[in-house]
């Protein structure tokens, strides 16, 4: 499995790559929302985690354009890692296109099983992850 994490603290992507490495997942790596789009065109990705409040575009911005894309990428799994706990803001990133929403510090046990979700989810729609 191949992840993206658009995040912009370092030690957020460290805590997260600790734990995809458990699941053998590899994680790929952006500080910026632009700059994880431009991955995005370049690369493959099975998943994409992306933070809300970064420098410049924010996570709903990002999330907003990789939804409006005209390819197959448009519908990567995306999972929104936020300390953001404002109300409604679960419906909030739901609206926008994320398929979970998870809380930070997150929990290895709540990525996983966010995972799992899409997975099955896909499975359940007979499709595949990218």
């Amino acid at each position: 499995m191949n992840i993206l994490f658009i995040e912009d603290d370092p030690m957020n992507r460290r805590v997260v790559r600790d734990m995809l490495d458990v699941a053998g997942a590899t994680m790929a790596e952006a500080d910026r929302a632009e700059e994880g789009l431009r991955r995005i065109d370049a690369e493959a990705f099975d998943i994409v985690l992306v933070d809300l409040r970064m420098p410049g575009m924010d996570g709903f911005e990002a999330i907003e354009r990789i939804r409006a894309r005209d390819d197959a990428k448009a519908a990567i799994p995306i999972i929104v890692v936020t300390a953001d706990t404002a109300p409604g803001l679960t419906e909030r990133c739901l609206s926008a296109g994320a398929d979970e929403v998870l809380f930070k510090p997150v929990a290895m046990d709540a990525l996983f099983d966010a995972i799992g979700r899409i997975f099955a989810r896909k499975s359940d729609e007979g499709g595949m992850l990218l």
